[in-house]
């Protein structure tokens, strides 16, 4: 019998800088009291699809069909600190992406069929361009965490190149997920 796999399909933030300025973003975001999980930043990254258990027979297949995508390298600018699904009821806190949105959002639909093709389940979610820099456990201060995120609206985390496209592997540990890279497509310049 073959272990499955966690997985998903993303492009890391391979810049120092950004994880600074996040690292930051998330340590005044815990200043408002909010009951919040922070995402640890070596493990922030831009998220195009979650595909959940996998066996490890399918890794080549999904990496031929990442191998299929059309792009070049781009550029990211990450700005912006909103909620999903709103303010309300916030239950994620992301960074939001403005330059290289388009470019994400092609990439997806690119891989979308093919992820189908294969067998997976259409993204229930959609696709909204994002970093996930913490998740919200209950209401705890909501009406001070909605007004940081209010206040930082334009909060500019600067930029990075997408360089990887990457199939990543998601080990659940007590102390987090440790992330790793099982495949990658880095077109050139």
């Amino acid at each position: 019998m073959s272990e499955s796999v966690r997985s998903f399909i993303a492009f890391d933030i391979e810049s120092d800088a950004v994880l600074r300025r996040v690292a930051a973003a998330q340590s005044l975001l815990a200043q408002t009291g909010a009951d919040l999980k922070l995402v640890e930043p070596k493990n922030i990254h831009i998220t195009l699809r979650f595909l959940g258990n996998i066996t490890p027979s399918m890794i080549e297949k999904i990496f031929e069909e990442m191998k299929r995508i059309q792009f070049t390298p781009f550029n990211v600018q990450i700005k912006g600190i909103g909620a999903f699904p709103d303010l309300r009821y916030p239950r994620v806190v992301w960074a939001g992406i403005t330059e290289g949105a388009d470019q994400l959002k092609s990439i997806f639909s690119q891989l979308e069929p093919r992820l189908r093709g294969l067998g997976f389940a259409p993204d229930s979610k959609g696709f909204s361009p994002h970093l996930t820099i913490a998740r919200v456990r209950s209401g705890r201060n909501k009406a001070q965490l909605a007004r940081f995120i209010i206040e930082n609206a334009s909060y500019d985390f600067g930029s990075v190149a997408a360089n990887c496209l990457r199939l990543k592997k998601s080990d659940l540990t007590p102390k987090g997920p440790i992330y790793s890279t099982l495949k990658e497509v880095c077109p050139q310049q």
